[in-house]
């Protein structure tokens, strides 16, 4: 090993040495330079998360003001979040509706992409541009004949009308998968027909597996919307019924002299901490389901 390492080195030594001091100090600065903006763009947005971490281990008087480290610590803001406002029920509200709004975007979107993309039938590209048009649409533009319509049902005041209508699909849940099933070759599914298999065959026992990255993809931007839904929730919900994007408010709102900006902050701590974790976990199917997705179509 070290017969064949030292040649090794020496003929590195000697490739150093034969470039000019002025480019080896180009080579330097220029690496440098290329760090520090790398480190200059992290600090801009490691800096928000840093201010919410400190703010949220400070006493009630000592948040917002000129002192910049926790003294003492207030690990205790931690436990008296769920005492100060009803934190628990929003967590609650807020897994219930992330949990179900997957599920259901997923399990109605899939069956939806397979038809799109390797079914053969009459319409199919003009039912495909039907489904893209409804992308066009921002929601505050549907949101009185939905509001109308809810009413009806006397869903308001509950999680219904935001969990129901993911079971009938969503469309760009759709698009994303649609473009993945593009891309697994149509001789798998064709062996899978010689063997007799059928169209649900097909897909659960083929398509399905293989598309793992993109299903995990996809139901990772579900549960990111849901989780962080303001719009929604505050039109449909009640104070029941709030999740935690809206229920943060109460902070501010029961109380009518100081804000308490360290359990403001331990709350948002623990809003923003489920997300993290999950995204960490799943960010290698993530990844490569995005990148994987829109190879072919």
């Amino acid at each position: 090993m070290t017969s064949e390492a030292h040649p090794r080195a020496v003929s590195v030594e000697i490739r150093r040495r034969s470039v000019p001091p002025d480019v080896r100090a180009r080579r330097l600065l220029l690496s440098i330079a290329n760090h520090s903006v790398a480190i200059a763009v992290a600090i801009m947005f490691i800096a928000p998360f840093f201010f919410i971490l400190i703010t949220a281990l400070m006493t009630r008087s000592q948040a917002l003001t000129k002192s910049f480290w926790p003294r003492p610590f207030s690990w205790g803001n931690f436990t008296q979040v769920f005492n100060y406002v009803p934190f628990g029920t929003y967590l609650r509200n807020t897994v219930v509706y992330a949990g179900l709004s997957t599920i259901g975007t997923v399990a109605s979107s899939i069956p939806v992409a397979y038809a799109l993309s390797r079914m053969i039938w009459r319409g199919r590209q003009a039912a495909f541009l039907l489904v893209l048009s409804t992308l066009m649409l921002p929601s505050q533009v549907t949101i009185i004949p939905l509001y109308v319509i809810f009413v009806h049902l006397h869903w308001v005041g509950s999680l219904k009308p935001l969990i129901v209508p993911t079971f009938f699909g969503d469309a760009f849940t759709i698009f994303l998968l649609r473009q993945f099933f593009l891309t697994i070759p149509e001789e798998l599914l064709d062996a899978a027909r010689v063997d007799g298999g059928g169209e649900f065959q097909i897909l659960t026992r083929v398509i399905i597996p293989l598309a793992k990255p993109a299903i995990m993809a996809v139901a990772l931007f579900q549960f990111l919307y849901s989780w962080n839904d303001f719009f929604g929730v505050l039109v449909f919900a009640n104070t029941h019924t709030y999740t935690l994007a809206v229920g943060l408010m109460d902070f501010v709102s029961v109380t009518h002299r100081s804000i308490p900006w360290n359990l403001v902050m331990t709350g948002s701590i623990l809003f923003m901490l489920p997300v993290l974790i999950l995204f960490f976990l799943a960010q290698r199917a993530f990844i490569e389901g995005v990148t994987l997705t829109g190879l072919k179509g």
